[in-house]
């Protein structure tokens, strides 16, 4: 009786141990989703995002080629060879027109990105226009279209 009474609470001591230690392994998976590389990719894409959004292009070919470095250069392979590809045929975008067509796809891995990693919630908010049949990151509340810049800058809606 005296054991079994033992068992029971060292049981009971495993479990009161094991449950904290379950519940921080998925806060960590949450923040590695985000660490570097996909944290200066996305600063990179926010910056190109407002640009955009003022219809400018002004960076934007640096920060597309900081974009397809750190995907290349990146050991773990945590965000997909196709985002180095579109940022690379962003950076060589010559015109505002060329640029926003390109964005789409690098904006719609990202966002892909985001979604399928649970992760960015409250920080990365994603914005859809339908004039644009298009989605996009952005910090801010207030919509930032950067498919449409000054002439629609408002145009869309967040989704999360």
């Amino acid at each position: 009786m005296k054991l079994m009474k033992n068992a029971a609470r060292l049981l009971l001591a495993l479990a009161v141990i094991a449950v904290p230690l379950a519940s921080s392994s998925a806060q960590e998976k949450k923040v590695d989703a985000l660490m570097e590389p996909v944290k200066s990719v996305l600063d990179h894409y926010l910056a190109i995002q407002k640009e955009l959004a003022k219809d400018s292009i002004k960076g934007v070919d640096e920060h597309a080629n900081a974009i397809a470095k750190a995907v290349k250069g990146d050991e773990m392979k945590m965000l997909s060879p196709d985002v180095a590809k579109q940022a690379d045929t962003l950076a060589a975008a010559k015109d505002i027109k060329a640029a926003r067509a390109a964005f789409k796809p690098l904006s719609a891995s990202l966002v892909k990105y985001l979604a399928d990693n649970k992760a960015g919630k409250g920080t990365y908010h994603e914005a859809w226009c339908p004039m644009a049949k298009a989605s996009w990151l952005q910090t801010e509340k207030e919509i930032r279209n950067p498919y449409y810049g000054k002439s629609m800058l408002t145009c869309g809606d967040l989704k999360n």
